[in-house]
C-alpha cells in the first residue's frame, strides 16, 4: 500500500499577524486581537495574541480584562477583529496552497490539509522541498509565516504543525512516528480536552508513551467505545481519514434595495429582520451552521460599508442571526451620516452539524 504524504498547514498567530502586515511597527509590541462583547468596555475575549504578548502569559480565549492586567505598562495594543480583512489575506494564501496539492481540504481561515502523495511520488525528501517552496511563496506574496506538519496522515500532521511554532516545519515519516509521539504530553492529541487529560493524569498517564500502556478494554471502559478506540489509535499515530476536497467555506448572503434611502434604525431594522428570514431559509435548506454574521451597506453615493461579528459557537438559530444583525446595525449607525440605498446580511464560517462526536471527527 502506497504511503500517503499529508501536509497540515497552520498560519502562525493569524489575526495578529495580519494586523502586523497592516502596521509593521506592531511587530515589536504585544498585540491582542479581541472579540469585544455587546456589553462594552473590556468585556470580551482574546481571539489571537502575537508571540510577544504570549511571552507575558496571554493566551487565546482569556478575558480581555485579564490580558490588560498581564500587559500593564508593556505598551500593548488591543485591536478589534477585522474578519473581512483577515479573509482577504487567507484567500490569497489558500490559493497558493491549493496550486501545490493533489487534494486540498480547507479547514478554516488559518489552516488546511493537503494530500501531496502524487506530486511528491510518495517521497518525504521531495515533500520537504515542496513544503519549503510553499512557505517561501506565502511569505513573499502574502507576507505571513506558517507552520507545516508532514506525515502519512491528518492526525500526525496536525500534531506536527504545532510542534515547532512559529514558522516551523516538522516531518514525521513512517519510521519516526513512535520516536516523535512517545515523549509528547497526551494533550497534544486533537480532541483530548481538559476533562480527558485530567482523568488520564489521575491514572498517572502524562505522556503518549505512558498512555500506550493502557489496553483498548481499559480505554473503552473509561471513555466509551468510540472515544477509547480513538485514543488507542491516536497514541500510535494511526488515522485513516482521507484528505477530502473542500473549498474555502462559501458564505450565504442576501442583499436588497430599500424602498427609500435611509439611515433610520427602525426602518432599517424592519428590513434587516426580513432579510434574516430569507437568509435563514437558505441556511436551513443546506443544513449548515454559521459562526460569523455580517451586514453590508451600499450607501447613497454607491460606496460600500461592512461590519462582521464572530460568534462564540456555531449556530443555526434564527434568533441569534437576527439579534447579531440588529446589534451590528446599531453599532454601525452610531457614526453613520450618509443614507443607505441597499442593505444586506451574510453568514460565513459555515460548518455541518456534528452532534457529540467531536473527539472522533475533530477534523
Amino acid at each position: 500500500m502506497e504511503t500517503r504524504i499529508v501536509f497540515h498547514i497552520d498560519f502562525d498567530y493569524f489575526y495578529a499577524q495580519c494586523e502586523e502586515i497592516r502596521r509593521p511597527e506592531l511587530k515589536i509590541k504585544p498585540v491582542c486581537v479581541c472579540i469585544f462583547s455587546d456589553r462594552g468596555g473590556d468585556s470580551g475575549a482574546i481571539a489571537t495574541a502575537n508571540y510577544v504578548a504570549r511571552d507575558f502569559g496571554v493566551r487565546d480565549g482569556i478575558p480581555i480584562s485579564f490580558a490588560r492586567r498581564m500587559l500593564e505598562e508593556k505598551d500593548a495594543v488591543f485591536l478589534p477583529a477585522d474578519f473581512d480583512y483577515y479573509s482577504d489575506i487567507s484567500e490569497k494564501a489558500m490559493r497558493i496552497m491549493q496550486e501545490s496539492a493533489n487534494i486540498f481540504e480547507y479547514v478554516g481561515r488559518d489552516e488546511a490539509y493537503l494530500d501531496v502523495t502524487r506530486l511528491t511520488d510518495g517521497n518525504f525528501d521531495k515533500a520537504e522541498h515542496l513544503a519549503r517552496q510553499i512557505k517561501n511563496t506565502i511569505k513573499e506574496e502574502v507576507k505571513i509565516s506558517c507552520s507545516i506538519g508532514i506525515s502519512p496522515n491528518k492526525l500526525l500532521s496536525k500534531i506536527a504543525s504545532d510542534h515547532n511554532k512559529p514558522d516551523g516545519l516538522t516531518i514525521v515519516p513512517p519510521g519516526r512516528i513512535e520516536r516523535f509521539l512517545d515523549p509528547l504530553r497526551v494533550r497534544v492529541i486533537p480532541g483530548i480536552g481538559t476533562k480527558t487529560e485530567n482523568r488520564l493524569s489521575q491514572m498517572n498517564l502524562q505522556t503518549i508513551k505512558e498512555l500506550k500502556k493502557l489496553d483498548i478494554f481499559v480505554l473503552n471502559k473509561e471513555f466509551g467505545r468510540k472515544t477509547g478506540a480513538y485514543i488507542f489509535n491516536a497514541a500510535r499515530g494511526l488515522n485513516y481519514e482521507a484528505v477530502k476536497e473542500k473549498e474555502p467555506s462559501i458564505q450565504y448572503s442576501r442583499i436588497i434595495t430599500l424602498k427609500r434611502d435611509s439611515n433610520e434604525y427602525d426602518f432599517l431594522s424592519e428590513n434587516i429582520l426580513d432579510i434574516c428570514d430569507q437568509l435563514h431559509a437558505t441556511v436551513k435548506k443546506n443544513n449548515r451552521l454559521f459562526r460569523s454574521v455580517g451586514i453590508q451597506f451600499v450607501q447613497s453615493d454607491m460606496s460600500n460599508k461592512t461590519k462582521t461579528k464572530l460568534l462564540k459557537n456555531p449556530t443555526s438559530s434564527i434568533e441569534e442571526l437576527q439579534r447579531n444583525a440588529q446589534q451590528l446595525l446599531r453599532d454601525t449607525l452610531k457614526d453613520q451620516t450618509k443614507t443607505i440605498r441597499r442593505l444586506g446580511v451574510k453568514v460565513s464560517e459555515l460548518s455541518e452539524p456534528r452532534g457529540q462526536s467531536d473527539i472522533t471527527s475533530y477534523f
